[in-house]
Order: structure tokens, then C-alpha cells, then sequence
């Protein structure tokens, strides 16, 4: 299994390249994508997955381009409704990647359709996770971005976040390797470490 993070210093955005027996999974792409097409190639390995932690409001994501180059499902987690073709998973629906797992974590707060995803080992034990903007280092996702409804307050988003840092964050084991979609910079969290 290889994990790598590809960061965009001037964007404090990191995308992730996941690769394990000849599969390959990308984790919120920026809209230049033939870097990891080319990591891809080098590695003689294919793009299955592009998942999506939420809708990114801070740059341009390079998901569509990258799914019709490659043949790669987008995923996004429930809640999420795009206008373009992509599997909404199910809270805890699981993504066979190799011999590895990707198992969807619905952690609303930042945007109703905030996911993390949880990586799962060759030996079924919990190895990492993907937060996007749910979780940074130093710091949580801001719930006053999204408010796209009336009937939805910053409060509200609030408590979600709170439930999903409690309920699905918390309770995964310390050793657990946390790989946000943000570092320090980034408006996305106010006091993110690098």
C-alpha cells in the first residue's frame, strides 16, 4: 500500500494518492489531473476511485476531467446531490481497493454531504483517514460556510460536526493517521497547523 500526499502550497490543499495492488484511488483532485495520471502510469497502475470529501468551494476540483480520462467512479458521500454522474455512497459502505478497504464515514458539519474516509489495511485494522474539511490538524471545519438553506443555521451545522467528531472521529483508535484536505492558510479552519 502507498499513500501520498500531493499539496498545493498556495492553495494549503492536499489531494491524495492511494495505490494498492495495481488499483489506485484519488482523494479530492485539483483540476490538473495529469499528475496523477502520470503517477498512475509510472506505478503501471489504474485509477478506480476519485473520492470527494464534499463540494470544494476554494478551488476547482478535477474529478469530472479525471473520471472521463480514466474510467474512475466518482464517489461522493449521502447527502450529496452533483449534476454530473457519480455513486452517492451510503454511510459505512465500503470500496475494495486492492487489497485494502475505503469505508465511507457520512461526518456532516462543514456541508451536509461531508464525508471521511477510513482506510482499512491488508489486516482489517483502521490505518487512516481522509477528513477533508470535517477535521484538520489544530483545528475543525468551519460550519459557517455552507448555509444554503434558511432552515439550516451555522448552529445547526455546528451540532452536526459536533456529533460527527464525537460519534465517528473520536471513537477510531489514536494511532489512526489523520490526512485532512487543509493545512495552516487555508479559510476552511481558523488555527490549522502545518
Amino acid at each position: 500500500m502507498k499513500i501520498e500526499q500531493i499539496y498545493t502550497g498556495c492553495l494549503a490543499q492536499g489531494a491524495y494518492y492511494i495505490e494498492s495492488k495495481g488499483e489506485v484511488a484519488i482523494v479530492d483532485p485539483l483540476r490538473e489531473v495529469k499528475p496523477y495520471m502520470e503517477k498512475a502510469e509510472a506505478a503501471q497502475a489504474k485509477i478506480k476511485y476519485i473520492f470527494e470529501t464534499h463540494f470544494h468551494a476554494d478551488f476547482v476540483s478535477g474529478h469530472v476531467t479525471l473520471a472521463k480520462e480514466t474510467g474512475a467512479q466518482i464517489i461522493y458521500g449521502p447527502k450529496a446531490n452533483p449534476s454530473f454522474e457519480a455513486v452517492i455512497a451510503e454511510d459505512n459502505q465500503e470500496f475494495k481497493l486492492g487489497d485494502i478497504t475505503i469505508k465511507v464515514l457520512h461526518t456532516p458539519g462543514h456541508t451536509m454531504e461531508s464525508t471521511t474516509y477510513l482506510l482499512i489495511d491488508e489486516n482489517g485494522k483502521a490505518h487512516a483517514i481522509f477528513s477533508g474539511d470535517t477535521l484538520f490538524l489544530g483545528d475543525v471545519g468551519r460550519p459557517d460556510l455552507a448555509q444554503k438553506a434558511k432552515e439550516l443555521t451555522q448552529e445547526d451545522l455546528a451540532g452536526f460536526l459536533f456529533d460527527s467528531l464525537r460519534n465517528k472521529i473520536m471513537p477510531l483508535s489514536d494511532d489512526v493517521i489523520v490526512y485532512p484536505a487543509h493545512g495552516a492558510g487555508s479559510a476552511c479552519g481558523k488555527n490549522m497547523s502545518k
